[in-house]
């Protein structure tokens, strides 16, 4: 099956700064496709140059198996969204979605049968004589999708086009967002730099840091086996522990303590051992159980975020954060108690720096 959009060897340099290096990528036909990382990552260069608002310093770029490095935005099967939205503010919702059919030269009746298809589709019947200025953000943005849908594309492009919005609505048309993208069976390519964002919409997700691409995997695979210490660090919380390995199934922890962990570094190779706050667990402090997998050690602060408990934990030399939710029957431990900290084995991931 031929990808929707293929990159070899992708190369964008801005004088002598390089904002994307060497990148390969393949995403295919119909997944939900987003690029995380912090700003200047290069995830939006790589947006841009997908869109022909950028071209390639070097390599090869392809929509669908056409090579379209070098074309025109008009010449691609794709279009955007961006935060602004760009609506049109003396336009209604049907002019404004039906703006590019009106450009190529498309007939009225066919133009507003189109525009009014896609105006249903993101749930705004009824608002099509609206101006911009008498809609929410959400709608706003759904008319922005809309607009940009009814050309027909291949590919749409979002350039973090949640950013403008509330935290509520914006949970809100992630969900929307994702529906959308399974009702139209075409490729979406996200932009964000929200972690959350990303878990939650994607089929699956590349990080970027410093224009280089880390990793491309599943929200599951990049969330609980990070290729490295900065996409664990980067991907949600997460406690990263230095230490050496001793063997494929021990990490020496920088204090010289050990702990059972798996993993496919050489014996003596430097490396971090990352475990999220929720994957571990606090008991009652005890000299029993499996020392390869608990420290001893004791609460420093407790945290209430309503539907759980972060518990920053002190050990001789380092700090260990907890998450617990909040539900019957779960014991609850003051600053000051002496607490065990203990996690499954399969809660450990180990990385290289």
């Amino acid at each position: 099956m031929v990808a929707a959009v293929e990159l070899k060897a992708i190369t964008k340099k801005f004088g002598d700064v390089v904002a994307v290096d060497n990148v390969d990528l393949i995403i295919e036909d119909g997944e939900f496709f987003s690029m995380l990382g912090p700003s200047g990552c290069g995830k939006t260069t790589t947006l841009r140059m997908i869109a022909g608002l950028e071209f390639p310093t070097e390599g090869s770029l392809s929509i669908f198996g056409e090579e379209v490095g070098t074309l025109a935005p008009n010449k691609r099967s794709v279009n955007t969204v961006f935060q602004s939205y760009a609506l049109f503010p003396h336009l209604t919702v049907l002019d404004n979605v039906g703006f590019g059919l009106k450009m190529q030269g498309v007939d009225k009746k066919e133009t507003k049968v189109r525009s009014m298809e896609m105006i249903e589709l993101v749930q705004l019947n009824g608002y099509e004589n609206r101006k911009p200025s008498q809609m929410s953000g959400g709608q706003q943005q759904r008319v922005a999708l809309a607009r940009a849908l009814v050309n027909q594309p291949k590919v749409l492009l979002l350039d973090e086009p949640l950013g403008a919005l509330d935290l509520k609505l914006r949970q809100e048309m992630q969900v929307e967002l994702k529906k959308l993208q399974r009702d139209v069976g075409i490729s979406f390519v996200f932009v964000t730099h929200d972690q959350e964002e990303a878990l939650t919409m994607s089929d699956r997700i590349a990080v970027m840091h410093e224009g280089n691409l880390l990793q491309v995997a599943s929200p599951e695979e990049i969330y609980e086996t990070p290729a490295n210490k900065f996409v664990a660090d980067f991907i949600g919380r997460t406690n990263l522990l230095e230490g050496t390995v001793s063997d494929n199934q021990t990490v020496i922890l920088s204090n010289g303590t050990p702990i059972r962990a798996n993993s496919k570094f050489s014996p003596g190779t430097k490396v971090s051992v990352s475990i999220r706050p929720e994957r571990a667990t606090i008991t009652q402090q005890t000299e029993s159980g499996d020392s390869l997998s608990s420290i001893n050690g004791t609460v420093q602060t407790v945290t209430y975020l309503g539907n759980a408990r972060v518990y920053n934990v002190q050990f001789t030399w380092m700090s260990l954060e907890v998450r617990e939710e909040n539900r019957t029957g779960v014991e609850l431990y003051e600053p000051g108690t002496p607490i065990t900290v203990s996690w499954e084995h399969d809660a450990v991931s180990v990385v290289a720096d």
